[in-house]
């Protein structure tokens, strides 16, 4: 408020009742509209995740085949007296022994969890499954909706059937 002297009064700093009303209705729509992005955020974050882990195991299974071949084949042994050719098979992974089932990682924390350098505990992850089957659970998902699971080689006849990862990220 102005003054006939030119002067400002003390009483008129400060925000009106209306232009406060209308600053935290302002805040109230920013905070609706961004809470749900950052939902959104988290989810993806999740999907982000079994992705990655997806992708680790993917080419961990490739190169634990690849060792083994060489092993086998005699090419380029493993300089370990246990290897893929050995009973029961392993593969040398950066000096790691990784278990192995018809040439391929075995669905175990010593084969799978080893071959991709997996902590599920550290990364996150609820590990599981019995037999042939190894999941991994993303922490912060539905349950079985956010999961990796990989099933360990088998054998067709002679012919071995490679690993099955699949990823389930609905629940993510």
């Amino acid at each position: 408020m102005t003054l006939k002297s030119g002067r400002t009064s003390s009483l008129a700093r400060g925000f009106t009742l209306i232009e406060l009303v209308i600053v935290i209705t302002i805040i109230g729509i920013l905070a609706a509209v961004a809470l749900p992005r950052l939902i959104d955020a988290q989810r993806d974050a999740r999907i982000a995740k079994a992705n990655a882990i997806y992708g680790s195991i993917r080419s961990a299974v490739a190169l634990a085949r690849s060792r083994c071949e060489l092993d086998i084949s005699g090419v380029a042994p493993s300089a370990t007296a246990v290897n893929c050719a050995s009973t029961p098979p392993k593969v040398n992974m950066d000096g790691t022994m990784v278990d192995i089932v018809n040439r391929y990682p075995a669905a175990t924390a010593a084969g799978i969890d080893v071959a991709a350098a997996l902590n599920p505990t550290a990364d996150g992850l609820t590990p599981g499954g019995t037999g042939t089957t190894r999941t991994f659970d993303v922490a912060g998902g539905t349950l079985p909706n956010c999961r990796i699971t990989y099933q360990e080689a088998t054998l067709s006849g002679t012919a071995i059937v490679a690993p099955v990862i699949s990823v389930v990220s609905s629940g993510c």
